[in-house]
C-alpha cells in the first residue's frame, strides 16, 4: 500500500515525525484545548527547506495523514479523506496562496472565518500556508492572531525557505514547530520521479541529474518538451557571452518565454475564473434586474482581470527565477574547473566539457563576480525591476566580469 508520505523525497527524518504527529493527533479527545502535552503534536507547523525540498508536498501529505479514516495506517493513501485532500478538494483542509505577488489580507480573513467552524466530515480544520514568506505585514498579523488562540479542533501549517525573519515573522515562527527539510539527492529524485511509472527511467535518471535536488524542476524536465528546450536556451548563454550581437538577443528570449509560458499555464484557468464568476453574478439571463446585475458583474470581472494579471506576473517571476539557478550552477560547474575541485558533483552533468571550457579560459575570481551578477538579477526581478532590464543587466555585469 503506497502511503501519502511516498511522495516526499529523501525525508526520513521529516517523515518518521509527522508520522508519530499524525498518530498523536488520534489520541486527542474531540473538543480538546490545545494544551500541548503530548509534544508530539502541536497547532501550528512550519516546514522549511531548499526550493524543490516538498515544502508544500509535506504540509498536504501531513494533513492528509491527519484526516486519513483508515483505522490502522496513518496516512494510508488509499481512503476517502487522502484522496480528496491530496487532490485540494476536502471541505476542512484550506489552501492559503499567493494569487498574485504577495498574501493579501483579505484572503487570510476568508481562510480564518471558513477555518473557525468545528470540522464537518474530518478529524481537523486544516489551514495550509504554501507560501507563508509572501504575506504581507497585515496578512502576517491577521493569522499571527488566531494562530496565538487556535480554535480546539484547527491546525496551521505553514511553509517557508527558512526560519530567517526575511522569509517568516518571528512571532509565527517562534509559535511553530519547525520541520527541517533537506535537499534530496538524485537517486532521491529519481526514485520519485520512478514512482508513478509513466517516466522513461534513463529520462528519470537524467532529470534527477540536472535537478539540483528539485523534484519539481526534475518531474517538468522529465515530461515537459518546452522545459528542456529553455534549459538549452539557458546554458548557451555563458558559452556566447563575450559576443554582445548573441547574448544580449538570447537574453531578451528568456524572458520573452518566461512570459509566454506565464501567459500559456494560466489562460485556460483565467478564462475559466472569468466566466464562472459572470455566470454566479447573472450574466447572460433576461428578466427584471438583470442590466443592474451586468454593471456589477463588469466591475468585479475587473478586480478578477487585475488579481489574474498579477498571477501571470508572479509565474514569469518563478518561470524566470528557474532559468537563472540553472545560469548560476552552470557558473559553478565553472568555478569548480576553474580552482581544480575534485570530488564535487557537478550541477549540470550533461554539460560538464563546456563548464570545464569556460572555466579553464576565466580566472576563478571573475566567474565569481558572473555568479554574483546572477544572484542580483534575481533580488532585482523580486523588487520588481522589470525582468527585461534586469536581465540586460545581468548580461552587462557578466560580460564586464569576464573581460
Amino acid at each position: 500500500m503506497s502511503g501519502v508520505f511516498d511522495r516526499l523525497a529523501g525525508q526520513a527524518e521529516a517523515v518518521a515525525e509527522l508520522t508519530a504527529a499524525a498518530t498523536a493527533a488520534r489520541l486527542r479527545v474531540p473538543g480538546q484545548g490545545w494544551d500541548e502535552s503530548d509534544a508530539r503534536m502541536v497547532h501550528a507547523w512550519l516546514f522549511t527547506g531548499p526550493p524543490g525540498s516538498g515544502r508544500s508536498v509535506a504540509a498536504m501529505a501531513f494533513a492528509a495523514a491527519l484526516q486519513c479514516e483508515h483505522p490502522e495506517i496513518v496516512g494510508c493513501g488509499e481512503c476517502r479523506a487522502c484522496h480528496t485532500v491530496l487532490a485540494g478538494t476536502h471541505a476542512d483542509v484550506h489552501l492559503l496562496a499567493p494569487q498574485g505577488v504577495n498574501i493579501l489580507l483579505k484572503d487570510v480573513k476568508e481562510t480564518i472565518h471558513r477555518a473557525a467552524s468545528r470540522p464537518g466530515t474530518g478529524r481537523w480544520q486544516i489551514v495550509v500556508v504554501e507560501e507563508a514568506d509572501r504575506l504581507t505585514e497585515q496578512s502576517g498579523n491577521a493569522l499571527l492572531k488566531v494562530v496565538e488562540e487556535p480554535p480546539n479542533r484547527t491546525v496551521f501549517l505553514l511553509c517557508s525557505p527558512t526560519t530567517d525573519p526575511m522569509d517568516i515573522m518571528v512571532t509565527l515562527r517562534s509559535r511553530s514547530r519547525n520541520v527541517a527539510l533537506r535537499q534530496p539527492d538524485a537517486e532521491a529524485v529519481e526514485r520519485a520521479l520512478l514512482a508513478d511509472g509513466s517516466i522513461d527511467p534513463e529520462r528519470a535518471r537524467w532529470a534527477a541529474s540536472v535537478s539540483s535536488g528539485h523534484v519539481g524542476r526534475a518531474r517538468w524536465l522529465a515530461t515537459d518538451e518546452a522545459t528542456r528546450e529553455r534549459r538549452e536556451v539557458v546554458l548557451q548563454l555563458p558559452m556566447v557571452m563575450h559576443n554582445p550581437g548573441r547574448a544580449f538577443p538570447l537574453a531578451d528570449q528568456l524572458v520573452k518565454t518566461a512570459e509566454q509560458e506565464a501567459i500559456a499555464r494560466n489562460t485556460e484557468s483565467d478564462e475559466r475564473e472569468v466566466e464562472e464568476l459572470r455566470t454566479a453574478l447573472g450574466a447572460g439571463g433576461t428578466g427584471k434586474g438583470t442590466a443592474s446585475a451586468g454593471r456589477g458583474a463588469s466591475g468585479a470581472v475587473k478586480e478578477l482581470e487585475r488579481a489574474q494579471k498579477s498571477r501571470r506576473t508572479r509565474s514569469t517571476r518563478d518561470s524566470l527565477d528557474l532559468a537563472l539557478v540553472d545560469l548560476a550552477g552552470f557558473y559553478r560547474d565553472a568555478l569548480t574547473a576553474a580552482i581544480g575541485a575534485r570530488d564535487v558533483a557537478p550541477v549540470h552533468a550533461d554539460k560538464a566539457d563546456e563548464a570545464a571550457r569556460l572555466g579553464g579560459h576565466y580566472p576563478a575570481a571573475s566567474i565569481l563576480k558572473a555568479i554574483e551578477a546572477v544572484q542580483d538579477c534575481r533580488a532585482a526581478i523580486e523588487v520588481n525591476v522589470k525582468p527585461k532590464f534586469a536581465v540586460s543587466a545581468m548580461v552587462g555585469a557578466i560580460r564586464a566580469a569576464l573581460t
